[in-house]
C-alpha cells in the first residue's frame, strides 16, 4: 500500500474500523476488485469511485477531501427536436405533469410513449425532453442521458442494456477501465451514481420491457421516458409509469405540417387538393413528411398528381417513399418482423375483413382458431400497434396499415385466402340466420343454411335483445361482407345473408340505404348464380327497402318483377310476400283498390302455406283500405284480428303498427284518449321489438294527440324525441319536426302508418 496517499490511508483506517475487507468494498461499491487493487497501490481514482467509497463507509465527504476530486461531469445528450413538429399540445402537457409537477417525491417518475409506427414518438419525446429542461422550474439540473435502443433497426438488432450502461456510466464520470464487467455491477453503479442526482434519461425505440428495465434509475430524483411500438407491459408491473398512446394527427394538424413543408402560398393555391392528401397519409405523421418533401421537390408539378399516385390502392405505400428518407412500408416491415407466427398470419388475414371494424369472433372464424387464443393475438397485436382498440370489444386499422398488410396477405398463398373469406362469409351467414330466428321465431324461413364451415363456430342467441346487439355493432360490416362473398364467388352465401338479415333490417335501426345496398349486392349474386328463386326473394327484399325510401316507382318494377320470377318457379311462399308488398306499396300511394286486390290474393296463400304472420300482415292492409273507404268498424274488426295474431306469434313490431292503425281510427272520430292509450301501447310493442323507426313514428303520432288534448308540453316532448331518433335513422321527417318546434312550420302531417 502506497503511504504517499492520505486517501487510501484513510480509506484502509475505515475498513479496519468497520470489519471490512477490499473485496467486499468492491461488492459495496459495484467495482471490480483487481481495479480496487490498482488504486490500492497508487493509481488515481476516478471521483465516481471516491464518492461511491465515501458514501458506502460514511465518510461524511472526508475521503472526498483527501482525494481532492474536482466537479461530477454533466451529461447532456439529447438530439435535437425535430423541426416542423405540430400538435401534441396534450401530449407534451401530461408529459410535464407527469415528470416535474405532479409525480410523488418518493418514486420513480417513467412516461412511456406509444402509438403505431410513423405516428411520432420519437419528436414527441424529443420535444417534450427539451421543454423540461429548458424550463424555469431548472428540471433534472445534472443533466440528460439518452440512447436509441434501435428496438427495431434491420441492421444491429436491439441495444443490449449492457452496453448501454458503459455508454452511460462513462457519460457519468466513470473512466473506461473503471466501468465493471458484470450486468448486475454495472446497474448498482449506475443506479449509485444517479442516487443523488437529477437527471433526465431518454430511451427511445426500446423493444421491450427486458431492454429497459436494467437502464432505469432508482432515484425518485430521476425521471425517464420512452418511447416503443409497443406496450411495455412488463415495465408497468415493476414501476409506476404514465402511458401516453400517440394518435394520428387531427385533419387541421395534418395540413399543417404539409404546410410546414411546402409553404403558405402554395397550400393555398391547392387548399382541396392538400385536405384530399391529408386524408390519404391517413394523417400519419410520417407519411405526411414524405408526401410533403415529394411535393416540394417538385414545385412545378400540381399537387392533384401526388394524390392520383396515393389514391390508387395498390400504389399507396409506393407514393410514401423517397431515396434519402425510410419509407413508411419499411417502419411497417420493423414491427412486422417482431410478430411471432400467430400474430403474423392474423393481421394479414385481417386484411380480407371489408369492415371498418373487426369483432373478436369474427377474427376466430377469419383464422379458424379458437375465440381465446384469438383474442391473445388480437391483443398482442394491439400492444405492437399494429391494431387498435375500437368501442365494444372491436378492433380496427389504421388506414395505411391496412394497405400494408394487404399487400402482405396478397402475396401469400391464394388457397389460404379463399379458404379464410369462405370461413368467414360461413360464420356471418350462420349467426346472422340464428339472429334473425331471434328476432322473428314467427317467420316461415325460406332458406336452406350450407353446412357450418369447419374450424367456425357462429354465434348464437339466447334472445332477441342480444341478436340486435350483435346486428347493430356489424351492420356497417353487412354490405362489405356480402360484397366480400360476391367477389370470391361464394353467391349462394352472398343471397342467403342478405334474405337471413331482412327482419334487422325491416326494424329500421339504421339508415334504409344500408338495407338497399345489401340486397343490391346480393342481387348481383343472384344473377351471377343464375338462381331464379334466389332472385325471387332478394328482388322483395329490395322493393322493400326502396319502399322505405320513398323511390315507389323503383319498388313497383322490383315488386313485380319479382311477382313474375316466382309465379315461373313456383314459388307460393314468396309470392304472397310479393303480393303483400305490392300491397303495402299501394297503400303508401293512396290506392287502396288496388291495394285490396293484393292484400286478398296474399292472405289466400299465406292461408294455404299456413303464414300466421304474413296472414296477420295481409288483414291490417284489408283494414287500410276499409278505413279510406271511411268503414271505420269493418277496419277496426280487421285490425282487431290482426293484433290477435301478432299477440299469439309475439310479433312485438306487428303489434305495434297494427296499435298505430287503431289510433288512427280514433284519431279520426275524435276519441283522442283512447287513440293516446293505443300509442301508448305501440310504443311499448316497437320499444320492445327494437323497432327505432317505429318508435320515433309512435312519438310523432303522441305528439299530435297530446297537442289535441293541451298538453302541449308534453306534447313538444313527444316531438322532440320522435326528432331525435327520426336524425338517428337520416329520416327527413326530423327537419319537419324541428321546424314545426321552432315555430317555423306548421306542425307536420303524417302520413297514414305503414309496414
Amino acid at each position: 500500500m502506497s503511504s504517499s496517499s492520505p486517501f487510501v490511508e484513510e480509506l484502509q483506517r475505515l475498513l479496519d474500523k468497520r470489519g471490512l475487507s477490499w473485496r467486499k468494498l468492491a461488492e459495496l461499491t459495484f467495482y471490480d476488485p483487481s481495479w480496487l487493487s490498482k488504486v490500492r497501490h497508487g493509481a488515481t481514482p476516478s471521483a465516481e469511485l471516491v464518492r461511491r467509497c465515501d458514501e458506502v463507509l460514511r465518510a461524511r465527504g472526508s475521503l472526498i477531501a483527501l482525494a481532492g476530486i474536482r466537479q461530477e461531469r454533466r451529461p447532456a445528450q439529447l438530439p435535437a427536436a425535430p423541426a416542423g413538429f405540430v400538435g401534441r399540445a396534450e401530449e407534451l402537457a401530461r408529459i410535464r405533469r407527469a415528470l416535474i409537477e405532479t409525480h410523488p417525491t418518493d418514486t420513480l417518475r417513467v412516461v412511456a410513449i406509444e402509438g403505431l409506427p410513423g405516428v411520432g414518438k420519437t419528436s414527441t419525446a424529443l420535444h417534450g425532453a427539451h421543454a423540461l429542461v429548458t424550463s424555469k422550474t431548472r428540471a433534472f439540473a445534472d443533466g440528460q442521458l439518452y440512447v436509441d435502443l434501435q428496438g427495431h433497426s434491420r441492421e444491429a438488432g436491439p441495444r443490449r442494456p449492457y452496453d448501454v450502461l458503459e455508454e452511460f456510466l462513462i457519460a457519468l464520470g466513470v473512466s473506461a477501465s473503471e466501468v465493471p464487467v458484470g450486468d448486475d455491477q454495472r446497474s448498482a453503479l449506475y443506479r449509485s451514481l444517479l442516487a443523488s442526482r437529477e437527471v433526465l434519461i431518454v430511451l427511445d425505440n426500446a423493444a421491450s420491457s427486458v431492454q429497459v428495465e436494467p437502464l432505469l434509475p432508482g432515484s425518485a430524483g430521476c425521471g425517464v421516458l420512452v418511447t416503443s411500438r409497443r406496450r411495455l407491459v412488463g415495465l408497468s408491473m415493476r414501476v409506476g409509469v404514465v402511458r401516453i398512446v400517440l394518435g394520428v394527427l387531427t385533419p387541421a394538424e395534418s395540413t399543417k405540417v404539409l404546410r410546414e413543408v411546402i409553404g403558405d402560398a402554395r397550400a393555398d393555391a391547392e387548399a382541396p387538393a392538400l385536405r384530399v392528401l391529408a386524408e390519404e397519409c391517413g394523417h400519419l405523421p410520417l407519411a405526411l413528411r414524405i408526401a410533403g418533401e415529394r411535393v416540394a421537390a417538385h414545385p412545378h408539378r400540381p399537387l392533384s398528381e401526388l394524390v392520383e399516385e396515393l389514391t390508387a390502392e395498390q400504389r399507396r405505400l409506393d407514393a410514401l417513399a423517397m431515396d434519402d428518407a425510410i419509407p413508411v412500408r419499411e417502419v411497417f416491415e420493423w414491427s412486422f418482423r417482431d410478430l411471432g407466427d400467430a400474430e403474423a398470419r392474423v393481421f394479414q388475414l385481417l386484411a380480407l375483413h371489408p369492415g371498418a371494424n373487426v369483432s373478436v369472433d369474427a377474427v376466430a372464424a377469419l383464422a379458424g382458431t379458437p375465440t381465446v387464443q384469438t383474442r391473445r393475438v388480437l391483443e398482442t397485436l394491439c400492444d405492437f400497434h399494429l391494431l387498435n382498440a375500437a368501442p365494444g370489444g372491436r378492433y380496427r386499422f389504421h388506414d395505411l396499415l391496412r394497405h400494408y398488410a394487404t399487400e402482405r396477405v396478397k402475396a401469400g398463398d391464394p388457397a389460404e385466402r379463399l379458404h379464410a373469406v369462405g370461413r368467414l362469409t360461413n360464420w356471418y351467414l350462420h349467426t346472422a340466420a340464428a339472429a334473425g330466428r331471434a328476432l322473428a321465431p314467427f317467420r316461415l324461413n325460406p332458406l336452406e343454411l350450407p353446412p357450418v364451415a369447419a374450424d367456425v363456430v357462429p354465434l348464437t342467441f339466447d334472445n332477441d335483445r342480444a341478436a340486435l346487439r350483435w346486428c347493430d355493432g356489424e351492420a356497417a360490416n353487412f354490405e362489405p361482407i356480402i360484397g366480400l362473398a360476391v367477389d370470391a364467388k361464394l353467391y349462394d352465401t352472398a343471397w342467403k345473408l342478405a334474405v337471413a338479415l331482412f327482419d334487422y333490417h325491416r326494424l329500421l335501426r339504421n339508415s334504409g340505404h344500408m338495407w338497399l345496398a345489401a340486397t343490391t349486392l346480393a342481387y348481383e349474386a343472384t344473377r351471377a348464380a343464375e338462381d331464379p328463386y334466389a332472385e325471387g326473394w332478394v328482388q322483395t327484399s329490395r322493393a322493400e327497402a326502396h319502399r322505405w325510401l320513398r323511390r315507389y316507382d323503383d319498388a313497383q318494377d322490383l315488386f313485380e318483377h319479382a311477382l313474375t320470377i316466382r309465379r315461373e318457379v313456383g314459388d307460393r311462399h314468396g309470392e304472397g310476400w310479393t303480393l303483400a308488398g305490392l300491397g303495402f306499396l299501394a297503400i303508401d300511394q293512396g290506392r287502396p283498390e288496388e291495394a285490396r286486390t293484393y292484400a286478398q290474393q296474399a292472405l289466400f296463400v299465406f292461408t294455404e302455406v299456413a303464414d300466421h304472420n304474413g296472414r296477420a300482415s295481409a288483414l291490417f292492409t284489408l283494414a287500410d283500405v276499409y278505413s279510406a273507404r271511411r268503414q271505420t268498424d269493418h277496419a277496426l274488426r280487421m285490425l282487431s284480428d290482426s293484433l290477435k295474431i301478432f299477440e299469439e306469434i309475439e310479433n312485438h313490431d306487428g303489434q305495434g303498427l297494427t296499435l298505430v292503425k287503431i289510433a288512427e281510427i280514433h284519431t279520426g272520430a275524435g276519441r283522442h284518449q283512447e287513440a293516446l292509450d293505443h300509442l301508448d301501447r305501440s310504443l311499448n310493442a316497437r320499444h320492445q321489438a327494437g323497432s327505432r323507426w317505429g318508435e320515433a313514428d309512435a312519438l310523432a303520432r303522441r305528439g299530435h294527440v297530446l297537442n289535441v288534448l293541451g298538453r302541449s308540453e308534453e306534447a313538444r316532448r313527444s316531438w322532440s324525441a320522435a326528432a331525435a331518433m327520426y336524425e338517428q335513422l337520416h329520416d327527413p321527417r326530423a327537419a319537419d319536426i324541428r321546424a314545426y318546434l321552432r315555430g317555423n312550420a306548421n306542425e307536420p302531417v303524417l302520413p297514414p302508418p305503414a309496414w
